[in-house]
């Protein structure tokens, strides 16, 4: 019978968001990804490559070599199949630097078509501008600059107002690099005479947003480097002077080594150097705020482009968490009242806590469906390793925080005071500790949270129970309730009687 249930839930939420597939056709990679979970938020669920390096030759030859073109048909015949076997209808095949400008481009891409596949040749504006749509995605408000750096060529987007505003695509690719510095005495000049004809990159203000692969390797360099308590690249943020001075110690550094740090592949490992040059003049004549790393790039652009705009502004951390914690009997009506019962609780700081609390809510609900022994972990890993979307440093350290104090913790893991104040951390205990107590209320049933009312006043926390709950208020909530009035500095004081919590409760005068 749980099979059945569980099965029939699974294909209910795959008719409400149908999975999708996305084959990106590089210069240097050929990619299959599936996505399932709500539009707004993707989840990958399957992610394979081939490193066919389809451009790799085009420096010299112009042309796409006869044995790369073979590994990348054998991986596209491949996908088609999984494509079909898994009964996907919603697919993107696109085709970018390589197959554009190779000359035997149009001969690879009617073989890919004769594989059943629909591929799409992206001009260079439609690649930067399908990779802006993935950070514009990822970081909801952004207006600046993206750089995505691939196999053939280097995009660079002006966004703002949720829109691509500009772009330009540069033959400054990983796989051109090499022989691009090789051949000249001044490889920083050359870039430096590259930018100044595209003029709206003069001045433009804001952050530079990091798309590709060999970029977020630069980002782990980066955050081993710092000691950042965090594994996911994935909105790293980086100062312009940090970013120029570890540019320069990887420019000589040895590949052997960087294979070595967590995150960053031999492949990966053999572009950074060539990367770390063209960063350096890239900064000095972009003049960016910031650097910030995404993870999403042209294949989840592709996804967001399709949406509507009403879906476009749906919070994607929300979004997310509801698709996280939902099949884990954790409903989001539930994290809702709960977050609704504990307000008095909340310090007002607006939108961007509110959003924060409701995600920790309902991730606090489907860590009780965890075993005992496994809660600890799965709430720091839960807050500080899932991939969230529309999620800061500091606000994942609140969630963890949060988490902690849902398990009745008020101790919470000291690599978080590097990424909150002890304020920020506070209040996210402070969050826990309300989620944890309105759970002793009937396991946080509906009946007795709105036969409840937690009142913070200057002295005391009131704790209201209608006098059909009188009977909740005895141990284990007298003990959570007195551990969160004890966190408040506060007097505990429960009261039952007939109140009328529809209205505003009567205030009373604070007891000495």
């Amino acid at each position: 019978m749980t099979s059945v249930k569980s099965r029939s839930a699974k294909w209910q939420r795959r008719l409400i968001h149908p999975p999708r597939a996305v084959i990106d056709i590089g210069s240097n990679t050929v990619r299959l990804v599936l996505y399932e979970g709500t539009a707004r938020a993707p989840e990958t669920v399957w992610n394979e490559k081939v490193a066919a390096r389809l451009g790799r030759d085009l420096s010299e030859t112009g042309r796409i070599p006869d044995e790369a073109m073979d590994e990348a048909l054998a991986a596209l015949a491949r996908y088609a199949l999984i494509i079909e076997d898994r009964g996907i209808d919603n697919v993107q095949t696109v085709a970018t630097a390589a197959a554009r400008d190779a000359q035997n481009g149009a001969e690879f891409l009617s073989r890919v078509e004769a594989l059943g596949l629909s591929p799409r040749l992206l001009s260079g504006e439609e690649e930067a501008c399908a990779s802006a749509f993935g950070a514009i995605g990822a970081f909801p408000g952004a207006n600046g600059m993206v750089a995505d750096l691939g196999g053939g060529s280097l995009e660079l987007v002006s966004i703002g107002d949720g829109e691509c505003k500009d772009a330009v695509s540069l033959p400054f690719g990983t796989l051109r690099l090499p022989a691009q510095r090789a051949s000249s005495e001044d490889f920083a000049g050359t870039v430096h005479q590259a930018l100044p004809g595209v003029v709206w990159t003069s001045d433009h203000g804001g952050p530079l947003y990091m798309i590709g692969g060999t970029w977020r390797a630069l980002a782990h360099y980066a955050m081993r480097d710092s000691d950042y308590p965090l594994t996911d690249p994935h909105g790293f943020c980086l100062s312009v002077e940090d970013a120029h001075a570890l540019a320069t110690d990887l420019i000589d550094a040895d590949p052997d080594k960087l294979v070595q740090i967590s995150g960053i592949s031999a492949m990966r490992a053999s572009y950074l150097p060539d990367a770390a040059a063209l960063l350096r003049p890239l900064l000095d004549e972009l003049k960016p705020e910031k650097l910030v790393f995404s993870s999403w790039g042209i294949r989840e652009g592709l996804l967001f482009s399709q949406l509507s705009d009403i879906t476009r502004s749906l919070d994607p951390l929300l979004a997310g968490v509801h698709a996280f914690a939902e099949p884990r009997d954790a409903p989001i009506v539930d994290a809702t009242r709960i977050v609704g019962w504990t307000v008095e609780l909340a310090d007002g700081a607006g939108k961007r806590n509110e959003r924060i609390r409701l995600a920790a809510a309902q991730l606090a609900l489907a860590l009780q469906r965890v075993e005992p022994n496994m809660r600890v972990n799965h709430a720091t890993e839960w807050a500080l390793d899932k991939r969230w979307i529309d999620c800061d440093a500091r606000d994942r350290a609140m969630i963890c925080a949060a988490l902690f104090g849902s398990l009745g913790r008020t101790e919470v893991p000291d690599k978080l005071r590097v990424l909150a104040s002890d304020d920020d951390l506070r209040e996210g205990v402070t969050w826990g500790l309300g989620f944890r107590l309105a759970r002793r209320l009937g396991a946080g049933a509906r009946t007795a949270l709105a036969s409840s009312r937690l009142r913070l006043k200057k002295k005391s926390l009131v704790l209201y129970l209608d006098n059909s709950r009188a009977a909740l208020a005895t141990w284990p909530l007298t003990k959570d309730f007195e551990i969160l009035a004890e966190w408040l500095d506060r007097k505990p004081k429960i009261k039952t009687g007939e109140f009328h919590f529809e209205d505003d409760l009567e205030e009373e005068d604070e007891e000495e």
